[in-house]
């Protein structure tokens, strides 16, 4: 990743799974002067890091960065079975959504 990436990048992490508005991002992840002399500084860059898997987008055009895949070990189970079962002990095997990885497997994208 390159400088305008990488500050991307550690702006959307901070966000967590929530999707981020472009103009959002052009406005934040840059800081003012560079929000001041382009307004949509951070667009093309923002595509670039999509196309390479770094970044998913919703139906409303905003970005996050994009979750590692879980591996789907077990069975869907209703969230009350899988509360039951915490309390009594037991780990339930289930495939929940996908967490952030480190940033070295980011960078390898």
């Amino acid at each position: 990743m390159d400088i305008d990436e990488r500050e991307i990048f550690l702006f959307l992490k901070t966000y967590g799974s929530d999707f981020v508005s472009t103009r959002e991002i052009c406005r934040r992840a840059g800081g003012k002067k560079r929000y001041h002399e382009d307004h949509e500084w951070a667009k093309p860059i923002v595509i670039r890091m999509t196309e390479r898997g770094i970044l998913e987008s919703n139906s409303e055009g905003q970005y996050r960065v994009k979750p590692t895949p879980k591996k789907k070990t077990g069975r869907w189970m209703s969230p009350d079975i899988a509360k039951i079962l915490k309390e009594n002990g037991v780990e339930p095997e289930s495939a929940g959504p996908g967490e952030l990885a480190s940033d070295e497997y980011y960078e390898q994208l």
